[in-house]
């Protein structure tokens, strides 16, 4: 069992900046990967940066420059500094957390579909 909690959001204008954060507690797999989604509530999120257990990323084309996705694997920390933030860019974030046993492939894609441990969101609010 894995739990994750978001913290960092807030209200910021456009251009400006903001730090999620995201706890991860439990049974932490060495196969692993961890992704930042962004959505309305009961809607179908939106892959935003995914960090895998070898350190790989990937992000999303509308985040790419802006945002960089890392953790900290010493406290299981999952971190996404947002800069030259947008209207758009408002809404809820969330973190995610999925696992492979070793020889199987981690999930290919940014696809919410493929994650199962979800924290409950933090709130950003990009003014214009």
């Amino acid at each position: 069992q894995v739990r994750l909690v978001e913290s960092g959001g807030g209200s910021v204008q456009a251009g400006g900046s903001l730090r999620l954060s995201c706890a991860a507690s439990g049974s932490i797999s060495s196969i692993y990967c961890m992704a930042w989604y962004r959505g309305a509530p009961e809607k179908e999120r939106e892959g935003v940066a995914r960090i895998d257990s070898d350190g790989s990323t990937r992000y999303a084309d509308s985040v790419k420059g802006r945002f960089t996705i890392s953790k900290d694997n010493a406290k299981d920390i999952l971190y996404l500094p947002m800069d030259n933030l947008k209207p758009t860019d408002g809404t809820m974030y969330y973190c995610a957390y999925e696992w492979r046993p070793l020889g199987v492939p981690l999930p290919a894609t940014l696809s919410d579909y493929d994650m199962y441990y979800w924290g409950k969101g933090t709130l950003v609010t990009v003014s214009s």
